[in-house]
């Protein structure tokens, strides 16, 4: 069985070894669309990240029996066309939630306690030099008795809504799908969310009910120094309005996501003055080691179980 991964740069050092019990492996670190069909022409396997796997790629290798998707989405591959071609599709679900859940805490506190401010403050010699013990420049709070607004309610939103709660915070979520019905925590509209709370954190999936669900007129309505943290999807909150809206009005934000991943050059958020109420990370939420190992293992298992 000749096995082939497309991106495993998206892997980071994660160790894969596992992969070479199964059968033959061949590993690239990154996959250009006019690579694909060259590479995937006689394999039986292919695992991807985030290359795209049209029916014309399948049609062209005839030896494909399963397409290993080392993420939860499955967008990137036309299942429509798998299943015309009894290719199987698996994916993984679940490895990345107790990371996710961790690194929204992180860009919380970074942003909530100035975190950058007060690094850079010490380092700069500034401190030594202080006539107190102290420094107090920059005000900060405690999530204890804030109002945390949760968008998208799955096990990743409700782990946040979990340990929010145990940080003294009052919890409430908007279901983008209207189907969530839970008794833990107070449900509301996504303008009674944006108008009450003090953070609000996103960790819903980019669809038709949440594509540019956040736009300029919705952030308006945010609190004066409200946190939103995105650590969904890209889309859910429009990026021009983030920049535009930063420079006028204290509001933070946390982005994990971004609708174009890498980041675009010159891109709008790149030139904001207020650079202290924005923080981005490159899409690393998920990727923790332990999740890393887990969606290695969980892909491996994956093609062990191939018929």
């Amino acid at each position: 069985m000749k096995i082939v991964l497309l991106d495993a740069l998206t892997f980071g050092d994660t160790d894969l070894s596992s992969f070479d019990s199964l059968g033959e492996v061949v590993v690239h670190q990154t996959t250009s669309p006019d690579q694909v069909q060259e590479r995937i022409a006689d394999a039986d396997v292919i695992v991807t990240n985030k290359v795209v796997i049209s029916d014309q790629f399948m049609a062209d290798a005839p030896s494909l029996k399963l397409i290993c998707i080392a993420a939860t989405g499955m967008n990137n591959i036309d299942l429509e066309a798998a299943s015309k071609r009894n290719i199987e599709v698996k994916n993984v679900a679940g490895y990345s939630t107790d990371s996710v859940i961790q690194h929204t805490f992180s860009m919380l506190f970074y942003l909530m306690t100035h975190s950058k401010y007060y690094d850079e403050y010490v380092k700069s010699g500034a401190y030594s030099k202080s006539p107190v013990f102290t420094n107090m420049s920059k005000s900060f709070f405690e999530v204890k008795g804030k109002k945390w607004g949760i968008i998208g309610l799955g096990s990743i939103g409700r782990g946040v809504a979990n340990i929010a709660t145990a940080f003294g915070a009052e919890v409430s979520y908007y279901s983008t799908s209207g189907v969530n019905r839970t008794e833990d925590f107070q449900r509301a509209t996504i303008d009674e969310l944006l108008k009450s709370c003090d953070i609000i954190s996103i960790h819903a999936p980019l669809n038709d009910k949440t594509n540019n669900l956040l736009d300029y007129e919705q952030l308006l309505t945010c609190k004066d120094g409200a946190i939103v943290l995105n650590l969904g999807r890209g889309g859910i909150v429009n990026e021009e309005a983030i920049a535009k809206i930063i420079d006028e009005k204290n509001i933070s934000f946390g982005l994990d996501v971004l609708t174009r991943e890498p980041m675009i050059p010159n891109h709008p958020l790149s030139s904001v003055k207020n650079k202290e109420n924005l923080y981005i990370t490159p899409h690393i939420a998920w990727a923790s080691v332990e999740a890393r190992d887990t969606l290695i293992a969980s892909v491996v298992e994956n093609i062990s179980s191939l018929k």
